[in-house]
């Protein structure tokens, strides 16, 4: 395969080979192009109408810290595998068992997806007045459109947008803080209702655990894992946080979550129609690229198709999944974690840090010990009190490991992966 070849693949069903790998800064690029979301000013918007400035660093800084560590140990994963968050569910789901994480994590981007359509569509119908329908409509073809390209033109976007989503977050942010009179006017705002922790929390991990499970989807293109693992932390831990404050700020002077209100209150219109726009247009290409790797590792499709058929059905469904956005939340932070937590514990404890190539390991149909694990994780995420996410993960990977090694499954893992 020529070097040309190999960057315009995206090995949906097998590992990203040594020449397909890519450098510092084109990882940075795509991950902050991931992780600089609009959807995160929004969430942080949210948080900031229920927390003083204080309380809202704490959580953030929490929140996004331990997204951070659970991304970077999946992008560890992904950078010595070269493989895909589906593809790695093979070995610890079993073949056909990876379908349960496939669906859960395909279906949920297409989820956000459609989320980002409209949060596309709505300043531009603010400002121009032009059907929302129609906008919805044209908003997904053209984003379904660059996804279709694959990985080069996520690069390619995100090189655009991560700069410029960062000057106007800042700007933002400095016209709020004057207008509130300055620091320490901003920090002495009290908030109308005020958040639990826990909530806050499970806002905070909540609005991006579904990103962080899908880490190896973007990262397995990584040269080194030093460099997928670095990426990724400064992706979630800096990029996520400063979505988070971009948004919060405004809320806290303006009494607006909606970061594209704010920035039409403070004046700047035609910037936040185009920033945003990009903004948006890089998180929702990498929903679209990794739910239909999740798929394609289901159906074993080509990916391109399934962009084309992913990308209609977020659309079609994209108001109603953006109505009922808060929902959507509760349930990527119940969900998704075991999932995450049951890669790292197969990988790092089952296995010792070591898997057989993809077409040499003998992996199962179906990992019921893996399944039930998963169960458990969602249960515990909805009955214990506590923070959800948390919960989840801990409950997965606890039963997971424990009745693997009470079944006696640990060794015959680690002779066969």
């Amino acid at each position: 395969m020529s070097n040309s070849d190999a960057t315009t693949q995206d090995y949906e069903l097998s590992a990203v080979p040594a020449a397909a790998r890519r450098g510092f800064w084109t990882m940075l690029s795509v991950m902050l192009g991931f992780t600089f979301f609009s959807a995160s000013m929004w969430a942080g918007g949210t948080l900031g109408e229920g927390l003083t400035l204080i309380r809202f660093a704490v959580v953030v800084l929490l929140g996004n810290l331990v997204l951070g560590i659970y991304a970077a140990l999946l992008a560890l994963i992904a950078s010595r595998t070269g493989l895909s968050t589906h593809l790695l569910s093979r070995y610890a789901f079993g073949v056909r068992g990876s379908w349960l994480a496939s669906g859960l994590l395909g279906g949920t981007q297409v989820g956000w997806f459609g989320v980002g359509v409209v949060m596309f569509a709505l300043p531009v119908q603010a400002a121009t007045g032009a059907n929302i329908y129609l906008l919805i409509g044209v908003a997904g073809v053209l984003m379904t459109a660059t996804a279709y390209l694959g990985f080069k033109a996520l690069a390619v976007l995100s090189f655009i947008a991560v700069p410029a989503i960062f000057v106007l977050g800042n700007l933002s942010v400095g016209m709020a803080v004057n207008s509130a009179g300055g620091l320490d006017a901003l920090a002495a705002i009290q908030p109308e209702n005020s958040l639990t922790l826990a909530v806050a929390l499970t806002a905070c991990i909540g609005s991006f655990i579904s990103g962080a499970t899908l880490t190896p989807d973007f990262v397995r293109f990584a040269k080194t894992p030093a460099i997928g693992v670095g990426t990724t932390l400064i992706a979630f831990f800096l990029g996520n946080s400063l979505m988070f404050t971009f948004g919060a700020v405004g809320a806290l002077v303006y009494s607006e979550a909606d970061i594209s209100q704010v920035l039409f209150a403070q004046g700047l219109i035609i910037p936040a129609i185009i920033v945003l726009g990009l903004n948006i247009w890089t998180t929702n290409d990498n929903a679209l690229y990794a739910s239909s790797l999740g798929f394609s590792n289901i159906t074993r499709w080509p990916k391109h198709w399934i962009v084309l058929v992913n990308g209609t059905i977020g659309t079609l469904a994209a108001l109603w999944l953006y109505n009922n956005f808060v929902g959507w939340l509760g349930f990527l932070s119940s969900a998704l974690p075991p999932i995450g937590a049951i890669l790292l514990a197969d990988f790092f404890i089952l296995a010792r840090g070591r898997y057989a190539a993809l077409d040499a390991a003998r992996l199962k149909d179906v990992n019921w010990t893996a399944i039930i694990a998963w169960a458990i994780g969602f249960g515990a995420a909805n009955v214990l009190p506590g923070i959800p996410p948390i919960n989840a993960i801990v409950a997965a990977l606890v039963v997971y490991v424990g009745a693997s090694y009470a079944l006696g499954q640990v060794a015959t893992r680690r002779a066969t992966v």
